[in-house]
């Protein structure tokens, strides 16, 4: 499933999201502990994650390709910013929770 997240108020740019990019971000845990106490999500919060992203793959001994793909295509995206961030946190929960009921149901 593609998930087609706004990236800018006027709903003019958007960003397509993939499953193995929400994958990508519940296997790192990305999206978890990135805002502080108010939860505002602003430029300060995208450019945190995306120092995190860039620590991750520089760390590694060898490049994981669907976190090379998620920086590529949705994190930094030129159309990314502060909006596209917390719509992208938005599908992701709604993601999960999918995920979650899909997998109860083949229970």
């Amino acid at each position: 499933m593609t998930y087609k997240i706004q990236a800018n108020t006027s709903g003019t740019r958007s960003i397509d999201v993939d499953d193995i990019h929400m994958q990508t971000l519940e296997k790192y845990g990305l999206l978890q502990n990135l805002t502080d106490s108010t939860g505002i999500i602003d430029e300060d919060v995208l450019e945190k994650l995306r120092l995190h992203c860039r620590s991750i793959l520089e760390s590694q001994a060898e490049v994981d390709r669907e976190l090379m793909n998620l920086c590529l295509d949705v994190v930094y995206h030129p159309n990314m910013k502060a909006l596209g961030l917390q719509n992208l946190q938005k599908a992701f929960d709604e993601w999960k929770t999918t995920t979650k009921e899909e997998t109860q149901e083949k229970q």
